[in-house]
């Protein structure tokens, strides 16, 4: 079984019409979420989004990935 480690996933939505997709991707994923944070930060038309995991590294890389193909949305992982 492969290590979990603590992650803070940073994303920014500037497309808010993906809001949809990437909230299933989160909610797929819910059983590795601590929390998360969302930001609308209506001047700059984006929206910030925090989400602190437990996951193995293989679990971080595939949320990501997969948050980070959805047009308009940018995805970072920080893992300890």
């Amino acid at each position: 079984m492969e290590e979990k480690r603590i992650a803070v996933l940073s994303i920014i939505v500037e497309k808010r019409e993906q809001a949809e997709k990437l909230n299933a991707y989160l909610s797929e994923y819910g059983e590795y979420i601590i929390g998360r944070m969302g930001i609308p930060y209506r001047e700059k038309k984006v929206s910030v989004v925090s989400v602190v995991l437990d996951a193995p590294v293989s679990v971080l890389n595939a949320l990501t990935g997969k948050i980070g193909q959805l047009d308009g949305v940018s995805a970072k992982a920080m893992v300890r």
